[in-house]
C-alpha cells in the first residue's frame, strides 16, 4: 500500500487516530487530523503531532478537506456516514479503517473477537490461553492498543488477538481474520446506525473475508450469530455446552475442565468456551488453555466484587452499557438485588428487562439522562428512586438493603453524561463504596 507522498486524511483524534497519523506521517504522508472536538480535549495529542509536522483541524470536519484526500482513515468513534465521507466516497476517494490500515502492513495470523457483549473478557484469557501456549502475542484493537501500533513500532509476535467492534467493522475492505469470533448480537448502539439490522450487518462482517482454511467460532444458542454463520467458507465452530463440528477440535474441548473458572454467570462460561475453541484452532496447547482457565480472575468494572458491608455484597458492572449485559448480570444472581441504572441512553429497549427486573431486583435506582425513560418503564415494576449522583445512588441501596442482598451497578446506559468512561464511572462506585467500607468499620 503506497504512502509516501500522499495526503492523507485522519477523522477523529482518538487513541486510534492518533496511532494512525503517527504511522502514517513517519512513512512520508501528508497528514491531516480532523476531529470535531475541541483544543483542550485534545490537546495532548494534538501538540504530538503538530511537532512531527501533522496539520490539526479542530472544531469540524471541513468538506473541502476531505474531497482533496488520497485517502481517509476514519477512527471507530467517527461515524463513517458523515456527510465530508460520504462527499469523498462519492467522489472515488477510498475511506478505511484504522483496522484495515493495520491489516494492510501485518502477516501475522490474526484472531479477531466481536460481538455485543463479552468481547473484553474473551479476547483478555484467550491472550493468556496463548501465552501460556508458548506463543508470542500482540493484543490489541478495540481493548486499548490499537492494532497500528504493532505495525508502527515493528513488534514480533507469532499471532495477533483483536477484538473488534461494530464501528470498526465497518470500515474493513480486506481484513480476514484466521480465526473470527462471534460471541453474541443483542441491540446496542442504536443512536448510531439506523435500525438494529444495520447493526447486525456490521458483526457479520467479521466472517465475509475469510476462506475455507479459515475457522468461525459462533454462538450456536444465538440465532442470529447462527443465520450468519449458514453461508460461510470458513470451517463453522459453534459452541452450545460443547461443540458440533471438527472432530480433532471436539475431542480436545472435552477434554478441558471448566469447572474450576473464577468467572461468575453463565455468559461468563459461553465466554471461556469460545477463547478456548478459538485458541485450539489457532494452536494453543491444552495444558496452557487449562492453566489461564484456572489462573483468570476477571477485568475489573464486569462484575467486579468489589466489597462486603454487613452482608451486603457490592458489584461493579460499569461496562454494562446495553440492556441484554444487564439481564446477564441479573441472571447470575440468586439473591434480591438492588440495581443501579442510568446514564445516556443508546436507545435501548428498557421493556425487555422487566421479568427479569419483576424477578431478581428488590429496588430500582436510576440516575443520568436516562434516569426519567428509565423509570416510565420500569418503575411500575419495582420501587423505583432518581437520584442525582453516584454517591446518592450508593447511600440510598445501601439503606434499601439487607444482609446477603446484592448492590449491583449496571447501568444500561453509556457513560459520557456524568464520566469521561465506562472506566470512570467504575472507580467512582469503587471509590464511594470503599469510603462507605471505611465508615461501616469504624
Amino acid at each position: 500500500m503506497q504512502i509516501a507522498n500522499k495526503n492523507i486524511v485522519v477523522a477523529g483524534l482518538g487513541m486510534s487516530g492518533f496511532a494512525a497519523a503517527c504511522f502514517l506521517k513517519k512513512r512520508g504522508a501528508s497528514v491531516v487530523v480532523a476531529d470535531s472536538g475541541e483544543e483542550d480535549k485534545l490537546k495532548s495529542y494534538a501538540s504530538v503531532l503538530r511537532e512531527m509536522g501533522v496539520k490539526i483541524e479542530l472544531g469540524q470536519h471541513r468538506i473541502d478537506t476531505f474531497e482533496k484526500a488520497d485517502f481517509i482513515v476514519v477512527s471507530p468513534g467517527v461515524p463513517h456516514n458523515i456527510l465530508p465521507i460520504r462527499n469523498a466516497a462519492l467522489k472515488g476517494i477510498p475511506v478505511l479503517g484504522e483496522i484495515e490500515l493495520a491489516y494492510r502492513f501485518i502477516k501475522e495470523p490474526v484472531v479477531a473477537v466481536t460481538g455485543t457483549n463479552g468481547k473484553t473478557t474473551t479476547t483478555t484469557i484467550l491472550g493468556e490461553m496463548l501465552k501460556a501456549s508458548g506463543k508470542k502475542i500482540f493484543v490489541g484493537g478495540n481493548i486499548g492498543n490499537p492494532l497500528i501500533d504493532y505495525a508502527d513500532k515493528g513488534q514480533s509476535a507469532e499471532i495477533i488477538v483483536a477484538e473488534l467492534s461494530s464501528f470498526q467493522l465497518d470500515t474493513i475492505t480486506e481484513f480476514r481474520p484466521k480465526v473470527g469470533v462471534l460471541l453474541n448480537i443483542t441491540e446496542d448502539h442504536l443512536d448510531r446506525y439506523p435500525d438494529f439490522s444495520a447493526y447486525v450487518g456490521s458483526k457479520a462482517r467479521i466472517f465475509e473475508n475469510q476462506m475455507h482454511g479459515d475457522f468461525a467460532v459462533f454462538n450456536g444458542h444465538d440465532p442470529l450469530a447462527a443465520s450468519i454463520c449458514k453461508n460461510i467458507k470458513s470451517r463453522k465452530l459453534p459452541f452450545y455446552n460443547t461443540i458440533k463440528d471438527d472432530l480433532a477440535i471436539s475431542t480436545s474441548f472435552k477434554s478441558l475442565d471448566f469447572s474450576r473458572i473464577n468467572l461468575a454467570g453463565k455468559h461468563n462460561l459461553e465466554n471461556v468456551y469460545a477463547a478456548s475453541l478459538a485458541a485450539l484452532a489457532i494452536g494453543g496447547t491444552l495444558k496452557g488453555i487449562q492453566s489461564a482457565l484456572n489462573s483468570f480472575k476477571g477485568l475489573p468494572h464486569r462484575l467486579e466484587h468489589v466489597a462486603s458491608i454487613n452482608g451486603i455484597d457490592f458489584f461493579n458492572d460499569s461496562k454494562a452499557t446495553n440492556v441484554d449485559a444487564v439481564a446477564r448480570a441479573l441472571e447470575t444472581f440468586n439473591r434480591p438485588v438492588i440495581l443501579i441504572m442510568g446514564g445516556r441512553d443508546k436507545e435501548g429497549r428498557f421493556e425487555t428487562l422487566k421479568d427479569l427486573v419483576s424477578r431478581h431486583v428488590k429496588k430500582l435506582i436510576v440516575m443520568g439522562e436516562a434516569k426519567e425513560a428509565i423509570s416510565s418503564v420500569l418503575g411500575d415494576i419495582a420501587s423505583t428512586e432518581e437520584v442525582f449522583s453516584m454517591k446518592d445512588a450508593v447511600m440510598s441501596a445501601y439503606k434499601a438493603a439487607s444482609g446477603k442482598e446484592v448492590v449491583l451497578l449496571s447501568p444500561a446506559c453509556a457513560s459520557f453524561d456524568m464520566y469521561d468512561s465506562y472506566v470512570h464511572r467504575g472507580e467512582d462506585f469503587c471509590r464511594i463504596v470503599g469510603n462507605l467500607c471505611k465508615s461501616e468499620l469504624k
